[in-house]
């Protein structure tokens, strides 16, 4: 769970101009769509996700992206993380010998296990 400090950037975009340079600014309502960004320490964006008003997003999901692409940021590459990651679990290593061959390392049990 996320205490009060949050390790995370978080804004308001009252007037909608982020909104609109994300492309997620509805004229019509004059809101923005729910929409999440990740962007990395050098400005480039990462992850994101737009849902509708009526769907909230997930934080636990946020959260668990947060620590893969940190993982990835930090083995600068040398790690990548499958599908439903999670802290602890298999992490794969790019290259031209796991291409058609993920299935033989990571187990998919594992983004199931709590």
């Amino acid at each position: 769970m996320i205490g009060k400090d949050i390790p995370f950037a978080m804004a308001s975009d009252q007037g909608g101009s982020i909104g609109t340079a994300y492309g997620i600014y509805s004229e019509e309502s004059g809101v923005n769509t729910r929409g999440r960004f990740i962007i990395d320490p050098d400005g480039v964006i990462q992850g994101f996700e737009v849902l509708s008003p009526p769907v909230g997003r997930n934080v636990s999901e946020t959260v668990r992206q947060f620590k893969a692409f940190q993982l990835v940021r930090a083995t600068k590459g040398g790690e990548v993380t499958p599908s439903g990651w999670k802290p602890g679990k298999t992490t794969l290593k790019p290259g031209p010998d796991l291409v058609g061959n993920v299935w033989k390392v990571w187990k998919v049990s594992e983004a199931f296990e709590d």
